[in-house]
């Protein structure tokens, strides 16, 4: 896929500055190539938001688990340009990923959020999310600790 060395550079910018993604080396964009590829064989929108030929964001769902009794519930995924966050390109996209998965019968969407992120906590309370679980220091990058909070969306 062209974009995919667009949507690496994005993404690796949070591995390797944030605790939003708890992945820690960079990934390629034959790898990304790959995700992308994987997600839209199970036919899960995968989205990229561009404006003036430069990708600004991208946003997909999968599986949240892998038994077949969770298939009604998919996690999303958004993330944003660093030089682009707050114009609102998280919410158009969120916004069009909810409407996608209704097209595909899913009963609820899953935002997981590493802490502290107070604007994706924003953005998901703002769009009807509920939160519904939060689990303390069960993550650990950057050599400390990390909360991650589950966010509810019920799309039925």
């Amino acid at each position: 896929m062209e974009d995919a060395p667009d949507i690496a550079r994005i993404y690796n910018y949070y591995i390797d500055h944030t605790v939003i993604t708890f992945e820690e080396e960079n990934v390629s964009a034959s790898e990304i190539d790959n995700r992308i590829r994987k997600i839209t064989s199970k036919n899960f929108p995968f989205l990229v938001y561009e404006k003036n030929n430069q990708i600004q964001g991208y946003a997909y769902v999968d599986n949240w688990r892998t038994r077949s009794a969770y298939d009604i519930t998919l996690e999303t995924s958004i993330y944003i340009d660093k030089d682009y966050l707050g114009c609102g390109i998280g919410k158009k996209l969120y916004k069009e990923l909810i409407r996608l998965s209704k097209t595909i019968n899913i009963h609820s969407l899953i935002g997981v959020i590493s802490l502290p992120n107070d604007s994706s906590r924003g953005l998901h309370e703002n769009l009807g999310f509920q939160l519904v679980g939060n689990f303390s220091e069960c993550g650990k990058k950057f050599n400390r600790l990390i909360d991650v909070e589950f966010w509810q969306l019920k799309l039925k």
